[in-house]
């Protein structure tokens, strides 16, 4: 098979199943990793196919984000665990940001009663959470709302998040991998989580494990800039660990 045959069946595969794996094309195209790997590089320049690690996904994947609806009702019994394991990262009085996402609305919902807590949040679904809360002082940053994400972005939001410093920021995000850390499609958005994570003392990012190995539009931040990642035990052994090498404290539910 010439080398434009093959990219054309790896370009299909990857479309008829979502993603595709070094290991599996080798052995499917009777060819080395090595030889997949500079594939997938030939794929990628000619942009059709987005690298990640082990494998590749193709660009049709890439931006697109469900609204909040459908996200709530994917791996809710994964979110809930990784909500419950954020609460052993909560200081035991003082500041922290609650990023919008699903799993941050979870660890809102949970945050106990018994200590102070300042609360900063561009969630509207956060706030909602919180607003009944005696013990929360919430902070609401302003901004243009993203209805698909509920989330205020924009200039004005990040000026707000610039004059703040808290303990622990708790981060979603769209898409994690090696390669470009976090990730999310729209680019207002992403620049509204680099401000809230530079705000912070320490990083916590809630995240299920479908998330690795996905790389999205706008890129937010390094792993380098992570404290800490909780996920579910999803995910892949030898990712996980290739993830912990590069600086963030994984913990795994």
């Amino acid at each position: 098979m010439y080398a434009p045959e093959r990219h054309q069946q790896i370009l299909d595969t990857a479309r008829s199943r979502g993603r595709v794996e070094v290991a599996g094309l080798a052995r499917e195209l009777a060819v080395t990793p090595e030889t997949v790997r500079r594939d997938l590089t030939a794929l990628e320049r000619r942009g059709v196919l987005r690298r990640v690690h082990g494998g590749a996904i193709p660009v049709e994947r890439l931006g697109v984000e469900p609204a909040v609806a459908e996200r709530e009702g994917k791996a809710p019994e994964q979110k809930d665990r990784i909500a419950r394991a954020a609460l052993d990262e909560l200081p035991d009085g003082g500041s922290l940001i609650l990023d919008a996402g699903t799993t941050t609305v979870r660890l809102a919902h949970l945050l106990p009663s018994d200590r102070e807590l300042s609360v900063v949040t561009n969630s509207i679904a956060v706030a909602s959470a919180l607003i009944a809360k005696p013990n929360v002082t919430l902070h609401i940053l302003g901004g243009t709302v993203r209805g698909r994400t509920e989330a205020a972005v924009g200039a004005w939001t990040r000026a707000q998040v610039a004059e703040l410093f808290v303990d622990v920021a708790f981060m979603g995000t769209n898409g994690i991998s090696l390669e470009r850390g976090l990730t999310t499609p729209d680019t207002a958005e992403a620049a509204v989580k680099r401000t809230l994570m530079d705000s912070a003392r320490r990083v916590v990012v809630l995240a299920d494990s479908s998330k690795f190995g996905r790389e999205d539009f706008a890129r937010v931040a390094p792993l380098s800039a992570v404290d800490t990642i909780i996920t579910d035990d999803g995910l892949d052994a030898e990712l996980a660990g290739d993830v912990e090498n590069a600086g963030p404290r994984l913990v795994i539910v």
